[in-house]
């Protein structure tokens, strides 16, 4: 593959691609994770933006963002679970991650 194709893709599609056997153990991680008992799919969403804030990952909270929407979060919801880390993470984090946020509600 060249690197012009690789820059258009997403480093999990990538990851996914090159990795297909780990990729596959890691999905059946995260479908593990998922079926965990206690919070609704929409919670664990924005669980999962906010954890993404704090670790400064904006394009897990893009991805993330539109997962929640399409459960049902409101975008008072997910931009409320980026600012969250304001206190916790600090300002970085979440100026890192806002705009992110944005974009995925608009997916």
């Amino acid at each position: 593959m060249d690197l012009k194709n690789n820059m258009d893709k997403n480093p999990f599609q990538i990851f996914q691609e090159e990795f297909p056997e780990l990729a596959g153990r890691f999905n059946d991680l995260v479908d593990a994770q998922s079926s965990l008992k206690g919070m609704d799919t929409k919670t664990k969403q924005l669980a999962v933006i906010a954890i993404h804030t704090a670790n400064r990952n904006p394009l897990g909270v893009k991805l993330h963002a539109q997962m929640a929407k399409n459960q049902g979060a409101s975008r008072d919801e997910i931009l409320g679970a980026v600012m969250i880390n304001l206190h916790l993470s600090g300002l970085s984090s979440v100026l890192d991650c806002l705009p992110a946020a944005m974009e995925g509600l608009e997916l």
